[in-house]
């Protein structure tokens, strides 16, 4: 798959099921994402569902996709699958699949997604893609990832989360321009310095707690689930 993020949550295996797969929850932690709603189904057909990302103050793409997920599998772990396509003129996404483990790991679950996406417009969207959108889509589901594993760990609301990294990104950009304004140039430097290279502060989400690699050299693959599901 293109984009890999993995996190080490310490909580139950039902508590981050829950929090990742009911939409209602999932939506509050994720980034990616405004809204997520389940569509209507009967029997043991897959999941499919309706999702939108704000992109403008007033504007938001939308798209569909289909899901299932694997709650009891022999090895003791999780996983789902989904596919998904956008159909708006203004998604650099088109269509795209990706799936979640659940792995458990000593006191707590390796969580874990590998997900790929076809860009649109051509030449252009994969120049923009390449060197801006799949940058900030992995950025955005580590951070996320991390958040949510404050919500697991710290009981932080996700709210909370987003109110302390804006805080906190405020006081990086605040302080230095302060400093260089009335500081002597040496105190400056030191304090442009400090906001640049100390790490986020344990209470606030940041993407770089993540793997972005699978670890080893073996490379992640998709669940046998994914062949199961028809593009949505």
């Amino acid at each position: 798959m293109g984009l890999y993020v993995e996190a080490v949550i310490r909580v139950g295996m039902d508590e981050l099921w829950e929090r990742s797969q009911d939409p209602a929850l999932h939506r509050r932690w994720d980034l990616r994402f405004t809204s997520i709603d389940h569509l209507p189904r009967s029997g043991d057909e897959p999941q499919r569902f309706r999702y939108a990302t704000r992109v403008l103050p007033f504007v938001r793409v939308h798209g569909t996709g289909v899901s299932a997920g694997e709650r009891r599998r022999p090895d003791g772990t999780r996983v789902s699958a989904l596919r998904f396509a956008s159909d708006h003129p203004l998604s650099l996404l088109a269509e795209g699949s990706g799936y979640w483990r659940y792995v458990p790991d000593g006191d707590g679950i390796r969580f874990l997604t590998g997900y790929d996406y076809r860009p649109r417009w051509g030449r252009f969207g994969a120049l923009a893609d390449r060197f801006v959108f799949r940058p900030l889509m992995g950025w955005a589901t580590a951070w996320s990832f991390d958040r949510l594993r404050l919500w697991c760990e710290r009981g932080t609301p996700p709210g909370r989360s987003l109110a302390r990294a804006a805080g906190e990104c405020a006081l990086r950009l605040l302080l230095p321009l302060a400093a260089l304004l009335y500081a002597p140039p040496a105190a400056a430097l030191a304090v442009l310095a400090g906001a640049l290279l100390l790490p986020p502060l344990p209470g606030t989400p940041a993407a770089r707690r993540c793997l972005r690699t699978p670890p080893g050299r073996t490379p992640a693959t998709a669940p046998s689930l994914l062949t199961t599901l028809e593009p949505s």
